[in-house]
């Protein structure tokens, strides 16, 4: 899919289409203002007769309109102008999109981002464009033995901004946008895979291929070194399953930078979870593949971060585990020594998840680093909290949760602050050991970060559960590639890269 950008009036297009917006109740945008005036009345006649009301999701696609050099005109909803939203933009634009790849068009002019959006510029409504795009157009048909294709797909988009100024920000935006998009594509195809293609060692080998580029190393943790560290709690999780183990570390630094406090996401990568003895219901467990959403989003974003070339160290953790019941697999019951010296008891083997990155965030103290974000999937009281369409943002430190929300709200990747204070670790109190893997059914995503915050006492840290963004059920069953946005906002904001919005 090729983008551009440009500046120019409706009448000089000649493109196989041009995308215009109108208002409710059958009022034009400026756009269509303007096309309308060429056509002579043609287009206002024609909602004059009810062909179009303006509401959000309706579509007229319009052929040969007089005077206009395109071939066709697309009018598109857009609902009442002053309740256009950021929402609602990013809706028009996939209803855009589905149309102009259903119809044949294989390019179109898109004056979409001439759209008043409450409190967005031209950078933030090119950007979403691009992204919008992207994700809807993407498919999964790897593993399909005889794809179905779309015959004449939409292959060029070019964005209309309204003043040449703008052009600078709108290249910056498809730069950024189609980097953030590359990422949310490795991700998702990553995460699609099935679990008897994608184990730990196959997670390694596709963050491996990363280093192909001069600024990134690969190095990785196999089960014989995570036994001389003292890795117990992670080596137990895996015990159950034939697949080996392997945390990969991916380290992005660019020349000069090198003495410079790394940024270190850890993502968990549980590439199966049956949910161990503690054996999860069948119904949906096929979804559990999903169980490495963390560490799958982290691979997306190091590859955004590649693309994008940002001026910082960081360093990328996928923890690839798999949780499988055998006469092998850690008990109900054990009591693990991590790596920490600190101990745990198991109350559950289906919260794993924790005790694979409480190993894992007290390795990365290696790498003394400025802030740690751990990525995962961790617990299904966070889908009962927030629902699928925000996530679970844990941290004990406001400055960090800033940075935090701040890239959430810009990048339109929603997350939501939840508490963590030193009275929900009384539910994670143990006869046996230091503390109990969970801690009760009360504040369940709440006291797995309190779980982690024992193990994160060295360095600023931030936990990101993404149980109920990382994957869609039903239908649309698939992987979303979140939080891809939403890191790799917060790392241009790290690097300090100056943006309009």
């Amino acid at each position: 899919m090729e983008f551009s950008v440009k500046s120019g009036s409706p009448e000089k297009q000649r493109s196989a289409c041009i995308v215009a917006g109108v208002y409710e109740p059958r009022r034009l945008s400026p756009v269509a203002e303007q096309l309308d005036k060429i056509s002579e009345g043609y287009i206002s006649a024609l909602l004059r007769r009810g062909d179009l009301e303006g509401k959000p999701g309706q579509v007229l696609l319009l052929h040969h309109v007089p005077n206009v050099l395109s071939e066709r005109v697309l009018l598109v909803g857009c609902g009442k102008e002053r309740d256009l939203d950021e929402r609602q933009y990013r809706q028009i634009i996939e209803k855009t999109i589905a149309t102009l790849n259903d119809t044949g068009s294989m390019e179109a002019v898109c004056f979409l981002p001439e759209l008043h959006v409450k409190a967005r510029g031209t950078y933030w409504k090119v950007r979403q464009a691009v992204e919008t795009t992207l994700d809807s157009l993407y498919t999964f048909n790897q593993l399909k033995s005889n794809p179905s294709e779309v015959r004449r797909p939409l292959r060029r988009l070019v964005f209309n901004v309204s003043t040449r100024r703008e052009l600078a920000l709108g290249e910056k935006a498809i730069a950024h946008g189609v980097a953030i998009s590359t990422g949310v594509q490795y991700a998702k195809d990553l995460a699609n895979l099935p679990a008897n293609i994608c184990n730990p060692v196959y997670l390694a080998e596709q963050a491996e291929t990363l280093a192909e580029h001069p600024h990134v190393k690969f190095s990785k943790v196999d089960e014989a070194q995570m036994q001389q560290l003292g890795m117990n709690s992670y080596l137990a999780v895996g015990r159950g399953s034939a697949n080996e183990s392997v945390m990969s570390v991916v380290e992005y630094c660019p020349p000069g930078l090198e003495s410079q406090p790394p940024i270190v996401l850890v993502g968990k990568g549980l590439t199966f979870d049956s949910g161990g003895i503690s054996i999860k219901p069948s119904a949906g467990m096929d979804e559990m593949k999903y169980d490495m959403g963390g560490a799958a989003s982290v691979f997306g974003t190091m590859q955004a971060l590649i693309q994008l070339e940002l001026p910082l160290h960081v360093i990328g953790v996928l923890a690839g585990c798999e949780n499988m019941p055998s006469g092998h697999a850690y008990r109900p019951g054990d009591v693990l020594t991590t790596m920490s010296g600190q101990t745990v008891e198991v109350l559950n083997t289906d919260a794993e998840g924790r005790l694979v990155l409480c190993d894992a965030l007290t390795y990365v103290e290696r790498y003394e680093p400025d802030v740690v974000i751990d990525i995962a999937t961790l617990t299904g009281a966070c889908i009962i909290a927030l629902g699928h369409q925000t996530s679970g943002l844990m941290t004990p430190h406001n400055p960090l949760a800033h940075e935090i929300l701040s890239a959430a709200e810009q990048s339109g990747d929603k997350t939501w602050r939840l508490p963590l204070g030193d009275e929900y670790d009384e539910q994670l109190q143990s006869n046996f050991a230091d503390f109990a893997n969970v801690g009760g059914r009360p504040a369940g995503s709440i006291t797995a970060g309190c779980f982690l915050s024992h193990f994160t006492k060295k360095y600023t840290w931030a936990h990101l559960d993404i149980a109920g963004t990382a994957w869609q059920s039903g239908r649309a069953k698939g992987a979303t590639g979140r939080p891809v946005p939403l890191l790799t906002q917060f790392l241009l904001n790290k690097a300090g890269i100056e943006l309009e919005d």
